[in-house]
């Protein structure tokens, strides 16, 4: 079938190229034409796992074209996926709906016949009917343009698996057997095949879907990362206990991950997102569960900053401090509330020269945060340092030879922030290691 995806950002463009690979014919929509250049050209414009090789593949194939222009994607088809951005409104809790709602009121005008609007960005509960009425009174189709709610349940350097082998497919409908639904189920016809759990449901719920997930995952990190300051005050060891609980299948590990915190787009908003809207419905245990999830998490870069003091003896001027990791987890470029350039920040502010190196993320961080050096060498990042903090656990940090570094630097002192390093190898090499969550004498 032919359908449009409106929003050609981190959601977007991989749901385009996504769209392309299962056999349809996609129009991915921006209005930023430098960004649908470079997409038209069969590259990303952010990194994103095999994103590349899938939007070149589908731009080659004729199956997936880009436009900035609203007219063409509203001729191309009866199918029009929103992916917009909905960032935190500055200054508040809140999602910033202007983005959407933007789209929307461009997009109405345009629909002559009857279409189906799936809306994939992450929302505050009740927006549903606000799109709806927009599309109703600006749409010359009218009320023969439906609306659908599709969550995205995406992690970075994993979004095309997650597209195209999700864990389960959300689909929210004003009325029960409507159009739009048999529309959508067409759409993902062959990922429902495969047996993908499919939950057909009401406007609310699917708009709760992706927030409550996040919400979730967010209170797994913190409670695992408050237990984590038990583990250093106690001499236990964070990453064993996290193993431990894991194994519990009421628990589980994937998601209880020790150590520097949650950043990037989705978590940290979208909790933040959900206590907004929490208050506005007076839903006060869940703003109350969350406001110390949000806190929790931003204690653990207090913790990495008073580490880094403790390590450069109750005085950061003037030292040299090496930080691995500006993205804001592996396999990404994307800095958005970065705990890595959080700490790398504040470092900087308290007085110490700070170098950052990163595998992708270099080139966005240097825009946001001019004060910091950097360095594409992770190794001779490490030149005169005082003090190295490993921030974002790249799986390439891990591999780099200790004893090799010992040498390069003034004082061979480390912090591990994710707790993938391995303690008995950087002590053998010469290293005073420390890592958040385990006491000074833990280690594997």
């Amino acid at each position: 079938m032919k359908l449009t995806v409106i929003g050609c950002g981190y959601l977007g463009a991989t749901h385009a190229a996504c769209m392309a690979e299962l056999g349809h014919e996609v129009l991915g929509m921006d209005s930023d034409m430098d960004k649908v250049a470079v997409l038209n050209s069969g590259r990303a414009p952010f990194h994103e796992r095999d994103l590349d090789d899938l939007i070149a593949k589908h731009t080659a194939s004729g199956k997936l074209k880009f436009t900035a222009s609203y007219a063409e994607a509203a001729a191309f088809g009866d199918l029009h996926f929103i992916g917009v951005g909905t960032p935190q409104q500055p200054g508040e809790n809140a999602y910033d709906l202007s983005h959407l709602f933007a789209a929307v009121r461009q997009l109405a005008p345009r629909l002559k016949n009857p279409a189906v609007v799936a809306v994939k960005s992450t929302v505050p509960v009740g927006t549903a009917p606000r799109v709806r009425d927009i599309l109703h009174e600006f749409a010359p189709a009218a009320d023969a343009v439906e609306v659908a709610w599709n969550p995205e349940f995406l992690r970075e350097s994993f979004a095309i698996e997650d597209t195209l082998r999700p864990d389960r497919l959300v689909l929210g409908f004003e009325t029960e057997q409507s159009r739009a639904e048999a529309v959508l189920r067409l759409c993902f016809d062959k990922i429902i095949e495969s047996g993908t759990p499919t939950i057909v449901t009401d406007w609310a719920t699917a708009e709760l879907a992706k927030a409550s997930a996040n919400a979730f995952l967010a209170t797994k990190i913190s409670f695992i990362n408050a237990i984590a300051g038990v583990c250093e005050a106690s001499g236990a060891d964070v990453t064993t206990l996290a193993d431990i609980l894991g194994h519990d299948v009421r628990i589980g590990r994937r998601g209880m991950r020790p150590g520097l915190g949650f950043g990037g787009g989705c978590l940290p908003k979208d909790i933040r997102g959900f206590m907004a809207r929490a208050g506005e419905l007076g839903a006060d245990q869940a703003l109350t569960i969350l406001r110390e999830v949000d806190a929790i998490n931003n204690r653990r870069r207090e913790r990495m900053v008073d580490l880094a003091r403790e390590q450069c003896d109750g005085n950061l001027a003037d030292k040299r401090i090496t930080v691995w990791g500006a993205a804001f987890k592996p396999n990404t470029d994307d800095i958005r509330d970065s705990p890595a350039l959080a700490v790398a920040h504040k470092l900087h502010e308290l007085g110490a020269t700070v170098t950052v190196t990163d595998p992708q993320a270099l080139d966005n961080a240097r825009k946001a945060h001019p004060e910091l050096d950097y360095l594409d060498d992770s190794v001779a990042a490490v030149q005169d340092a005082d003090l190295l903090l490993h921030l974002t656990e790249w799986p390439q940090y891990s591999h780099i030879d200790p004893h090799s570094l010992a040498a390069r630097a003034t004082s061979p002192k480390v912090i591990d922030g994710r707790g993938t390093l391995n303690a008995d190898t950087w002590r053998e090499a010469g290293w005073t290691f420390r890592a958040l969550g385990r006491g000074v004498r833990s280690a594997r």
